[in-house]
């Protein structure tokens, strides 16, 4: 098999590249805020679209499914015919299918449209990473580059429900989906004016096997997960889906180890460090939309909130992400990850504790306080996470790696959305605050696991940058 060595591009000058990574940083806060804003308003959707929980589980999921599922996939065509290319072509169909979403009929025809988001936000999210990464030649400008990507995106995610509340209150639950068309016509031309067309250093064949059996793993996990609590765990049904996950699985890793270039590269996964960081973006999201979920379902049934006075409650979340998100690119920039891990753990588990005795009563300031708790652990932890993945790895690998750790990421929101959704979806207003309890020990949880990520990058943290 042949491949295409491509030339290495010019060199930019310190204004071009921080332009470049601003215009891709805001391209990533477009696909991190799909992720969450639609969740404040699953209530509304489903009273407009006249659908229950379960389906509404569908609406956000089959975004961040498709988008996991591709992710890789993207990175590898942005390598091989053009990461601006791909780029400009993924804001296209992202912000055509954020219009299909608008003017959906129903409930069939908004999944299909989110889903075909999803194929647009995979051509955004690796290749975004991978034109910062190519744009930045010296390690440390490259480690602050990368925080703040990821604070960007970060803090993407924790505004969505802020956002989507505002939007929702004034002007229905489709303003969440037009919303995306000036960003999306600004982003177009920032980047024809200001982004260069760059390759990979070798030009990668597409792996169809690989990325349908992925596709596959990852569509029926989430299904099971969604689907189980309705049909039986032990249901025919689902051990059905259990034994296509296991031969989709076992056949994605044969697959993959076998070819010269695959669609994943399993090698990294030899590297400790890289394999806890992974896991900890997917404890991470999981954390996340398990509280975006919950906290959605509680405040608007159990309580009686609007979706505008839903989203308000999150502010304190955005607010703890938005201050702590830059900080910790500062500090994994100057210190290292281990420290931003730690806060992030400790923050995380201490918001998720706050809410394992919710009832109907507790008090609103115990619930602000908890957002607070998960949205400053939120905002130190992903720059540590993307920077401890991708940091040590030589540039040529950054794109493979960066989707992975954004599948991670992506397969961590479907399973926090699919798990909340279970735990809530057939339960009465009076029941939900008890019936989420589970919901917010998986959460303190999560948070937990991020020591272990911390303790794994201090491992790996040269003597010299410990010293320091």
């Amino acid at each position: 098999m042949t491949t295409t060595t491509l030339a290495d591009p010019p060199v930019l000058s310190a204004r071009r590249r921080w332009t470049v990574l601003a215009v891709c940083a805001l391209s990533m806060f477009l696909v991190g805020l799909d992720t969450t804003i639609v969740n404040v308003g699953l209530p509304e959707i489903g009273r407009g679209l006249d659908v229950g929980t379960r389906g509404l589980e569908w609406v956000v999921d089959a975004y961040t499914v498709v988008l996991a599922s591709l992710l890789t996939a993207s990175g590898a065509l942005a390598d091989r015919f053009g990461r601006r290319r791909v780029f400009r072509c993924g804001l296209v169909v992202f912000g055509v299918a954020s219009l299909a979403c608008a003017l959906a009929p129903s409930l069939g025809f908004l999944v299909a449209a989110r889903a075909a988001q999803g194929v647009g936000a995979s051509m955004l999210s690796p290749v975004a990473l991978a034109i910062v990464v190519n744009a930045m030649p010296d390690p440390r400008e490259r480690a602050r580059a990368i925080g703040v990507w990821a604070s960007v995106f970060g803090l993407s995610m924790a505004a969505g429900p802020v956002t989507g509340g505002a939007l929702i209150a004034a002007f229905g639950w489709r303003s969440v989906f037009w919303v995306n068309a000036p960003v999306i016509v600004a982003a177009l031309l920032l980047v024809a004016v200001f982004v260069p067309e760059s390759h990979g250093q070798r030009a990668r064949r597409l792996d169809l096997p690989g990325q349908a059996l992925l596709t596959l793993a990852l569509c029926v996990s989430v299904g099971v997960l969604i689907e189980g609590p309705r049909i039986g765990w032990a249901s025919p049904p689902a051990l059905t889906g259990y034994a296509v996950i296991g031969a989709a699985t076992a056949g994605f890793a044969r697959v993959e180890l076998r070819r010269s270039e695959p669609l994943m590269d399993l090698g990294l996964f030899r590297r400790p460090l890289f394999t806890t960081s992974t896991l900890g973006a997917v404890a991470v999201f999981v954390a996340l939309n398990v509280t975006l979920l919950l906290n959605t379902f509680y405040l608007q049934h159990a309580r009686g909130w609007t979706a505008f006075e839903t989203g308000t409650a999150t502010l304190p979340m955005a607010l703890g992400a938005t201050l702590c998100a830059p900080w910790s690119g500062s500090l994994v920039g100057r210190l290292g990850p281990r420290r931003p891990l730690v806060l992030a753990g400790g923050f995380t588990a201490a918001g998720g504790l706050c809410m394992v005795t919710v009832g109907q009563g507790t008090s609103v300031l115990l619930l602000l306080l908890a957002h607070l708790l998960i949205g400053i652990g939120f905002g130190f932890a992903n720059a540590p996470i993307t920077n401890t993945a991708v940091g040590g790895l030589p540039p040529s690998r950054a794109g493979v790696a960066g989707a992975i750790t954004s599948t991670a990421r992506q397969v961590g929101s479907a399973v926090g959305i699919a798990v909340a959704g279970g735990l809530v979806a057939d339960v009465g207003p009076a029941g939900l605050a008890h019936a989420s309890r589970p919901g917010w020990l998986l959460v303190t949880a999560c948070g937990l696991f991020l020591f272990v990520v911390a303790r794994a990058a201090r491992a790996a943290t040269p003597p010299a940058r410990k010293a320091a």
